[in-house]
């Protein structure tokens, strides 16, 4: 059968695909029927001899004029992703171009598009998933600009979250490195992530990734790129803050006021407080390939954890060259309680108990210091200050052995008086356990520290538990 041009009308026009072509100039030259279905037009004379940028169809022209200069110049693009405004509404499409040739030379450009935005917002899961990077977001970055003339947007992204998977986001650091670019790349864990799962249900802890990444990329929007490591782990990163007091005023912010983090998620079924542990180093300030520069990266993350999350570490070869992550790794829950049990034991009085299991207790809880209430009213420091506190007000927060709360609500509430003391100090988290013989509690074990929303883990609050249960025995 022989190509004629009516038998090429027949076929274009019934694509339901919008199909158009272009001369040298990216001026059209033609379109099918989906085309003029989709925009409203009658005919195609209202857009020949016309641009994009002449018909007002994208809020930044430039990002899909270069995509055609492109194609003009001999490169062929497949279903990559942009959005156009039709009638006052932005909609999202996905997009294929290729070259039109006379022989050797490229005379113009033929393209076709879909329309997805009802399958984004509405439809195919979209209720789980978000969009949180755009072509035009991404080809200001030189290593995606090249790969979006390769592959679609839409295979560079995390489905759930919106932001980049985790092999485009590695891939992308080292193609920082290999610019020698500088830059300080980040890993976020969600604190207690199975917490969100196991009391609000699946969908619940996928709000939370999406709310805490779609929140990381507007934070950083303009110098920052955000991905997905996997599971509740985040990646950052920040081609602007690259020196140390900059660093630390980016995660300060990031933890104070950007409405990222320590901030409660409403769900169907209740709400809770959200947190994250961070780790950061730079390149190549701190290293110099790809391989150190997550060692640093990783051995920071880990840090945090220690130190009860809820908070972020810094690389500083200074003060972290030789941190190992095995010394980090706080020693097994066994270990730990074995190795309590025979200092106590092997200690006489009860304050000196206290003094020698102190400086290991530092080590396991990130604690400064611990205080011990008598019942009597008295309290006294085992390393540091001593402050007031009434063991009668302490019992008013107690709901069994052993209480920990990060943020000091329900003590304000219950315990008036402990409350003022804690703060007085400049404490803002606390954990007590109860030392208990038989059915009376003859005094309180206090963990005390400046941080708000210290998470107490289960890890921790068992040594407590466990120190409280040694010092009943013995006493």
């Amino acid at each position: 059968m022989k190509m004629t041009v009516e038998l090429f009308d027949s076929i274009i026009n019934t694509s339901q695909d919008c199909v158009f072509w272009k001369d040298e100039h990216r001026r059209f030259l033609g379109v099918n029927q989906a085309f003029l279905d989709f925009y409203g037009f009658e005919s195609a004379d209202v857009l020949i001899g016309k641009t994009d940028e002449d018909m007002g169809w994208h809020s930044d022209p430039e990002p899909f004029k270069q995509d055609e200069l492109r194609v003009l110049a001999g490169r062929s693009t497949y279903k990559v992703q942009g959005k156009c405004m039709i009638r006052g509404e932005e909609r999202d499409i996905i997009a294929s171009k290729h070259p039109l040739y006379d022989g050797d030379r490229i005379v113009g450009l033929v393209g076709s598009f879909i329309d997805v935005t009802d399958v984004l917002r509405h439809g195919d899961g979209a209720n789980d998933r978000q969009i949180v990077y755009t072509i035009d977001k991404l080809r200001k970055y030189s290593f995606f600009d090249k790969l979006l003339d390769e592959i679609s947007l839409d295979e560079m992204l995390d489905p759930l979250t919106g932001v980049l998977s985790r092999s485009y986001v590695m891939r992308f650091v080292q193609s920082l490195i290999d610019e020698q670019r500088p830059f300080t790349f980040s890993m976020l864990d969600l604190d207690n992530f199975k917490y969100f799962n196991d009391s609000f249900g699946h969908s619940a802890g996928d709000k939370v990734l999406m709310t805490v990444a779609g929140g990381l990329a507007e934070y950083t929007d303009g110098y920052g790129i955000v991905g997905r490591f996997g599971g509740d782990e985040i990646l950052l990163i920040d081609m602007h803050n690259t020196a140390a007091a900059d660093k630390r005023s980016f995660f300060e912010r990031l933890y104070s006021d950007s409405g990222v983090l320590r901030t409660s998620i409403e769900f169907e079924n209740g709400s809770s407080y959200i947190t994250a542990t961070s780790g950061a180093a730079s390149y190549p300030a701190d290293a110099d390939n790809f391989d150190d520069l997550f060692g640093l990266v990783d051995k920071m993350l880990y840090l945090g954890k220690s130190r009860g999350r809820n908070c972020y570490s810094i690389y500083d070869p200074v003060e972290h060259k030789d941190i190992e992550i095995t010394k980090l790794a706080n020693h097994g829950i066994y270990s730990t309680m074995s190795k309590l049990r025979r200092d106590v034991e092997n200690t006489a009085g009860f304050s000196e108990k206290l003094k020698v299991v102190m400086p290991f207790l530092s080590e396991v809880l990130q604690v400064q210091d611990m205080y011990y209430v008598k019942d009597d009213g008295r309290m006294k420091a085992v390393a540091d200050k001593a402050f007031a506190a009434e063991a009668g007000d302490i019992a008013n927060i107690m709901d069994g052995d052993l209480f920990s709360e990060g943020t000091l609500e329900s003590v304000e509430r219950k315990a008036p008086a402990f409350y003022a003391s804690l703060k007085g100090n400049g404490f803002e988290s606390v954990m007590v356990a109860g030392i208990r013989k038989k059915e009376r509690i003859y005094g309180y074990l206090v963990c005390a520290v400046p941080r708000s929303h210290r998470i107490w883990q289960e890890n921790e609050c068992a040594v407590m538990y466990y120190l409280a249960g040694l010092l009943a025995e013995a006493d």
